[in-house]
């Protein structure tokens, strides 16, 4: 993922000579002649690239008029402005993009209109479903204009799940758990079929989709050991899923500490640490709700989890408080009621902002997940185990650093509204705390509350 300060740019003298140097290689060699007279503005740009969207933002001081329209043979992507004092902040970006390789953009280059006039192109690698919209300020950004890039065919969280159970040829263990999910275990064998070696016999459509390991033919003998979800019988042994949500990322910093550290880089760190954790136990898997450097809803995150089935969610926090004397650990699960102290209410309306920083299309969204989560039967069960693992984390949290208080409070969070998934939010530390914001900087005090994380985990699910 690339750095975005490096867009925002005050440009040297010697900067400004590469540029015109370069322009004159470009086909728009009328640009060179008028770009360098443009006067340094306030505005940025910047770039977020991963698997799933990229995301191209342009932030002004005041509200940028646009036109957009996409041309294909080859596939483009076109924005055209009244205004080009932007225009050294879109250069930088365009070598950022060329540099990072991204899976949908191969290059940004700009051309002179008309006078006064800029026209912006996104050479795109495949055909792609480009979404604009505009974000008003918030916080310390002005107005921004985002582009976000998603692919044709949207990134399935499936995927990852399979290509990892193949790895370990453990198909059957997902066959297992998609048993009544026709649609998914044909993604399942289709993958499979894929995985075999050149030459290596296939199956018959009609015995893949027909498998399934509760079928008389094919009996399968549970393993004793294997943990159970509350309320179910015994069932064939399958992988325990956890799904870890590194908070905030992309456009949305997080909390930042004296020294600078971003709460999205240090829970990105300690969750990788903790899906490696999980991952090198036997019939359990992790994935990430991100893995890079990059926003997602927070309704996307939830429903992420209930995507791939998920066990159980941990959404990972770094805390921040005004007065730099606030420490400790906490751990959050879901309120029916309402928040179990004043900090907790507080903090759980600073992190369901996010969706206001991270930047969403509200057009897109229309937040379908409250519509789908309202808290029944099935939440309260849920809410009883978010406890349950939320205490035995909080313990083992306790090992390596102070508690912030010793029980595990509630809030209304929107990342744990999963109706089906016990969920919790560790706060791991207050980088806004000198001495913790030392701790959450450096990789082995990231890999123990990790550790801790894990442990909480593993005495859960009896693991």
């Amino acid at each position: 993922m690339t750095n975005p300060k490096s867009s925002s740019l005050v440009f040297s003298h010697r900067r400004r000579l590469l540029i015109g140097l370069a322009l004159a290689a470009t086909p728009y060699p009328s640009m060179a002649q008028t770009l360098l007279s443009a006067s340094p503005s306030p505005s940025s740009a910047r770039f977020w690239s991963s698997a799933e969207y990229s995301r191209l933002v342009i932030e002004t001081p005041e509200r940028l008029p646009y036109r957009f329209f996409t041309l294909t043979a080859p596939n483009r992507l076109v924005f055209d402005f009244d205004r080009r004092d932007m225009v050294q902040e879109l250069i930088a970006l365009s070598r950022q993009i060329e540099e990072t390789h991204d899976p949908y953009i191969a290059s940004l280059r700009l051309g002179d209109r008309e006078q006064g006039k800029l026209r912006l192109v996104l050479d795109v690698k495949d055909a792609v479903d480009p979404q604009v919209f505009e974000l008003s300020p918030v916080a310390n950004f002005g107005y921004r204009l985002i582009l976000d890039v998603y692919p044709k065919l949207l990134f399935d969280p499936l995927l990852w799940l399979v290509r990892e159970f193949e790895e370990q040829n453990n198909v059957a263990a997902l066959e297992s758990k998609y048993a009544d999910d026709e649609s998914l275990l044909k993604l399942v064998h289709e993958y499979e079929q894929r995985a075999k070696p050149v030459g290596a016999p296939s199956q018959s459509a009609p015995q893949s989709t027909t498998k399934t390991p509760s079928s008389p033919s094919s009996p399968t003998t549970p393993d004793p050991s294997a943990p159970e979800k509350a309320g179910q019988g015994k069932k064939p042994a399958r992988a325990i899923i956890v799904m870890i949500d590194p908070g905030h990322g992309g456009e949305d910093p997080g909390a930042i500490g004296k020294r600078g550290t971003m709460e999205k880089n240090v829970v990105l760190a300690i969750g990788k640490h903790l899906k490696k954790i999980i991952d090198a136990v036997p019939n359990m898997r992790a994935a990430l709700t991100r893995d890079g450097d990059y926003f997602v809803p927070l309704n996307q995150r939830v429903e992420k989890a209930r995507r791939i089935k998920a066990d159980l969610m941990v959404s990972i926090h770094a805390d921040a408080f005004s007065q730099p004397t606030a420490s400790g650990s906490s751990v959050f699960a879901l309120s029916e009621k309402g928040a179990t102290s004043s900090a907790a209410r507080w903090l759980a309306q600073k992190e369901n902002e996010a969706d206001l920083v991270g930047g969403i299309n509200i057009k897109k969204g229309k937040d379908m997940l409250l519509a789908k989560t309202l808290l029944d039967l099935s939440q309260a069960a849920q809410i009883k185990s978010s406890l349950d693992v939320g205490a035995l984390i909080l313990k083992a949290l306790a090992r390596h650093n102070a508690l912030h208080r010793g029980v595990v409070e509630q809030a209304s969070f929107a990342v744990l509204k999963a109706p089906d998934i016990p969920s919790i939010l560790v706060e791991t530390a207050f980088i806004s705390n000198p001495q913790e914001e030392e701790k959450l900087r450096t990789a082995t005090h990231q890999q123990r509350f990790a550790e801790s994380i894990a442990e909480g985990i593993f005495r859960f699910f009896k693991v």
